[in-house]
């Protein structure tokens, strides 16, 4: 923890420099997270071992391949369930 003194040389500083904003507490309630937003339905992180020509494939399909690779494995799990 920084001491009152120090808090106050802090702010000074910040207030001295016009490269520094501080945003007032309006502004931060304003903020919003960035990124993708929170899926329903988060994924699990795994590891695993392809072939080569199988990774290949659908890497070559473009952005998304790993989506699409879930997708058909979906696909698979409802076909070969009972």
């Amino acid at each position: 923890m920084n001491t009152d003194e120090e808090e106050a040389a802090i702010n000074a500083g910040i207030a001295a420099d016009p490269d520094t904003y501080e945003l007032t507490d309006e502004e931060f309630k304003q903020l919003r997270p960035v990124g993708r937003p929170k899926a329903e339905e988060t994924k699990e992180r795994i590891s695993i071992r392809l072939s080569p020509e199988v990774v290949e494939f659908f890497r070559a399909t473009g952005k998304g391949w790993q989506t699409r690779m879930d997708e058909a494995l979906r696909e698979y799990v409802v076909r070969h369930s009972g």
